[in-house]
């Protein structure tokens, strides 16, 4: 509210006598306004009613805000606190609303909806458009025009017939006969009086328009129940064969109130369970650890190049569902677990002409690094993201398929929506868990409003989604947050359950749940929290083994995770057989060549499997080793197209009356040699179909070893979040910007001498060249300070108030006011000069 002596008349007056904290304020709710910096406070109003600022405004308003604005959209103008009051709390008059009102009118203050007194309270112009209820764009109040808007083309006579017709003497003009009909309507008293004498069947008209749509549709005969209506102006025409109930009588009929239904107060957010923290934290932890899992088997598929980018970008439905079925989960759960890791910087296209994902550089760093690290990474990456993977399968604008990694995903509302659900859950007592229609109900009163290009249903579905996702990540546990989730989300582990304002009478609390979002932590701030996080995660998750349990029936059983070592060793020697607590491994001889293909002697895998296995080595998988190794690069195969030597003719022999061998095309090209149409790749696959064990060989006549080979994409940085909007300013932009609005408006707005020649207040002054350089060397001579315009070399003109110091050489060096340092100006650039007024 306005502390000057004279109210002001117009926003920028209002914001004129603002104190620094209060446009540091305006300027944090409304980053927009701060770019660029407004050149002084009227640039800032004008900026503040521009009709995408103002819509931005608004839709980051609560509930009761909203609500508030949209009292005041259909309110007189100016207003009075008294009655804005009466339209949100009803002729019965509600204690919650009146304690909620004077906390959001602050809010509309401080964001420049709204400025003057409470005697005289005026919504932004722009605002008003876009909240008052017309045809083409309903009211949320359900509202319609007032008497005055409704008979606005109304001929003289009709208005006349309609004001005798309600009970009111006649008069001379429209204006005051629209007058008298609006006081009739707005007099509590009469209107009950004059409702009284209408039947039921006319009432139960004004019934049914009363909460909206106003509007209803008549005939060019209308029944008699609608006729008196019309007659006495309680239905007004507003074009052939529609009527309007008035603002005025629907408010009379609703007891006064705007809205249905007032919320003051955010829905309380309902714990639905509660866990003991030590269980809740257990559960998150194991989530965690499967989180970890799931993304390392992802990759470790990928190590050799994943699937191929398609032409408009992403994965294909196919190899989503091959992923999903790799990873053995749904295709929604496997599309979170791909955008996660490709958010965190873990996966990338790896740019070549067949491009393909695969994973890149930074992936094996984050191998090498403790498990609870791995996590926080993780998870710091899900907090920021604003790829949602939840749209993956939807469509988008122009009915494409949206697909995982492909364009389309981001949704800049996501990274606000996961803060706002974990601040709710830290709100909550440790180990509580809340039901997700609470949840949902209290981010839909926060943000009741989105733009015209908004799905009205995403805040809501985001909300699901990041509830599910933190459960899938670990962040919570059995639906309440964990000691990890809170340390990285920046709350105390150990923290106090903030109570919930339930009903009226209850103290509102001070901006914890019904203020916008905190701003985000900051990087120090955030390095703080993670670490934090990581060190209550890491005694929670299970130490890597050193050992397996050899079974008699050629499998192993890990009874935990395994040290990256023995496990890349188990893949390559043994296959999964089944995952969960503990990894079953089978041995087969498929698995043992492949050992064997990757470089492994008997021996090496011999004494592998001794040193890690808790049980003896049992000798039918000792059998197996050996009696593979044996036959292993018996056979070689090599390019002729292909080749099959051996020193064995009788083997070879063998191969060329088995019948399985014809689709190879075999011909004896020596004793111990045969050639093949098959390429050595297929060549092998064949024979080994056919139950031999064949080595391929090189040209040089070596055995060839078969090393998996890891494809990682050249060095890529993690997507960066799409933002919603401009950023916040940090502390030391808000302190210049405000130092420069301030200064800027000094300038424009110093008393300054009359001249006709010098254009109206407001504008640039105009000088001729001759006059601006005599009027400058005058000013050096008497250290008086000059009013200039002043237009820089990108075209953009300012007003400046500067002390000139010397003037040569077509510059003049001035101690500039508006900038508060010493400045040299090309006297070329200054459209005009001005001296200022005595005072």
């Amino acid at each position: 509210m306005s502390t000057s002596a004279t109210p002001p008349r117009s926003l920028a007056e209002a914001l004129r006598v603002r104190d620094d904290a209060s446009l540091g304020a305006l300027l944090r709710a409304r980053p927009d306004l701060i770019t660029p910096v407004p050149t002084d406070l009227t640039q800032l109003a004008t900026r503040a009613g521009t009709r995408a600022s103002v819509v931005r405004a608004l839709e980051r308003l609560d509930r009761f805000a909203l609500q508030t604005a949209e009292a005041l959209a259909v309110a007189g103008e100016p207003a009075s606190y008294a009655e804005l009051l009466g339209l949100l709390a009803g002729d019965a008059g509600a204690p919650a609303v009146a304690g909620a009102l004077p906390r959001a009118l602050g809010t509309l203050r401080e964001q420049a909806l709204v400025w003057g007194e409470d005697e005289r309270l005026r919504l932004v112009r722009t605002a008003r458009e876009l909240l008052a209820p017309s045809p083409q764009h309903p009211s949320p109040t359900g509202l319609g025009p007032t008497v005055q808007e409704a008979t606005a083309g109304m001929s003289p006579g009709r208005i006349q017939e309609i004001v005798t017709a309600a009970g009111l003497p006649s008069t001379h003009d429209s204006v005051t006969a629209v007058a008298a009909l609006s006081g009739l309507f707005t007099d509590r008293e009469r209107m009950a009086t004059l409702l009284a004498g209408l039947p039921e069947e006319s009432l139960d008209v004004l019934r049914r328009l009363v909460w909206g749509p106003p509007y209803g549709q008549v005939t060019a005969d209308p029944a008699v129940r609608l006729r008196r209506l019309l007659d006495m102006g309680l239905l007004l025409p507003t074009a052939p064969g529609t009527v309007v109930l008035p603002r005025e009588v629907a408010l009379h009929l609703r007891g006064g109130l705007a809205h249905r239904v007032t919320e003051p107060l955010p829905p309380a957010v309902e714990p639905v369970a509660t866990h003991r923290p030590q269980v809740v934290d257990a559960t998150a932890a194991g989530q965690a650890y499967t989180a970890l899992a799931t993304v390392e088997e992802l990759l470790k598929d990928w190590d050799e190049g994943g699937p191929v980018v398609l032409r408009a970008g992403g994965l294909s439905v196919r190899d989503l569902k091959r992923t999903a079925v790799a990873l053995d989960v749904s295709e929604p759960v496997a599309a979170f677990w791909v955008e996660l890791a490709y958010a965190a910087g873990l996966i990338a296209s790896d740019g070549e002409a067949d491009e393909r994902y695969a994973a890149t550089p930074a992936y094996d760093e984050w191998l090498e690094r403790p498990s609870a690290e791995r996590w926080v990474r993780l998870a710091e990456a899900w907090l920021t993201a604003t790829r949602t993977a939840g749209l993956v399968g939807g469509r988008d604008a122009k009915d494409r398929t949206l697909s995982a990694l492909g364009p389309g995903l981001d949704r800049s509302a996501a990274p606000e929506v996961r803060h706002r659900v974990l601040t709710l859950l830290a709100g909550l007592p440790e180990g509580a868990s809340p039901s997700v229609e609470s949840v949902r109900a209290r981010l839909r009163w926060e943000r009741p409003l989105r733009g015209p290009q908004r799905d009205d249903d995403l805040r809501s579905r985001l909300t699901e989604w990041a509830l599910s996702e933190a459960e899938l990540l670990g962040v919570t546990g059995r639906g309440a947050l964990s000691a990890q989730g809170r340390a990285l989300w920046g709350a105390a582990p150990a923290r106090a359950p903030r109570e919930e304002p339930s009903g009226p009478g209850d103290k509102l609390p001070v901006h914890h749940h019904t203020a916008p979002p905190a701003e985000p932590l900051s990087p120090t701030e955030q390095a703080v929290a993670s670490a934090a996080a990581a060190r209550l995660l890491a005694p929670l998750l299970p130490e890597p083994l050193d050992h397996v349990l050899l079974q008699a029936d050629l499998t192993a059983v890990a009874p935990g995770p395994l040290q990256r070592h023995l496990a890349d060793v188990l893949d390559v020697l043994a296959d999964v057989e089944s995952k969960g607590g503990a990894t079953v491994y089978r041995f087969t001889p498929g698995s043992v060549r492949r050992a064997l293909d990757a470089g492994q002697a008997a021996s090496d895998l011999h004494a592998f499997l001794a040193a890690h296995s808790r049980t003896p080595v049992p000798q039918p998988l000792t059998y197996l080793i050996d009696d593979v190794a044996r036959r292993h690069g018996h056979l070689r195969v090599g390019a002729a197209s292909a080749y099959v030597r051996c020193d064995d003719d009788a083997l070879l022999n063998e191969i060329l009356a088995d019948k399985r061998a014809a689709g190879l095309l075999l011909r004896r090209l020596a004793p111990t040699v045969l050639a093949a149409q098959a390429d050595p790749a297929a060549l092998l696959e064949g024979l080994r179909q056919m139950g031999f064990a064949p080595a391929a060989e090189s040209a040089e006549g070596d055995v060839l070893i078969a090393r998996a080979h890891a494809h990682r994409t050249p060095p890529r940085t993690a997507p960066e979040p799409v933002p919603d909007g401009p950023p916040v300013p940090d502390a030391t932009l808000l302190s210049a910007a405000i130092r420069a609005i301030r200064a800027g408006d000094l300038a424009s707005t110093t008393p300054r001498k009359e001249s006709p020649d010098h254009g109206t207040t407001g504008e640039l002054p105009r000088t001729s060249s001759a006059e601006t350089l005599a009027t400058m060397q005058a000013a050096v001579l008497t250290n008086e300070a000059l009013w200039i315009g002043y237009v820089n070399a990108e075209g953009s003109a300012s007003q400046r108030v500067i002390a000139p110091i010397r003037v040569e050489g077509g510059f003049v060096t001035a101690y500039d006011h508006t900038a508060d340092e010493v400045r040299t100006y090309p006297l070329h650039r200054i459209t005009g000069v001005a001296e200022l007024a005595d005072d």
